[in-house]
């Protein structure tokens, strides 16, 4: 518990019920009271909050592959088709060069 022993926690306990006296113990039974469920509500809505983000980075990995492959895909196809267009640039121009030399002879 809280990274102490009982053996240590007892010996707290112990020293709090002989230091405090017995006129206080109701008040300070009740500032314990409202300190753990202070604290038992701050876990609670820390928990949830990660939960909540958990669930977003959950719902976001889908969208982020989902994008990695469209934007993947589309470069692919735009680097495809600029290559066949080179291609047939390259054999056009050869087509020109030998039809001009023809024409010349």
């Amino acid at each position: 518990m809280f990274g102490i022993s009982w053996a240590e926690f007892l010996v707290i306990l112990l020293v709090g019920v002989v230091v405090i006296p017995a006129r206080m113990w109701p008040d300070v039974a009740k500032f314990l009271a409202r300190a753990v469920s202070f604290i038992r509500n701050l876990v609670w809505k820390i928990s949830d909050a990660s939960e909540q983000i958990k669930n977003q980075i959950d719902l976001e990995k889908p969208i982020d592959d989902l994008i990695r492959t469209t934007t993947d895909d589309v470069l692919a196809d735009f680097s495809t088709p600029l290559k066949k267009i080179k291609a047939k640039q390259i054999k056009t121009t050869k087509k020109s060069r030998t039809k001009k030399s023809k024409v010349a002879k």
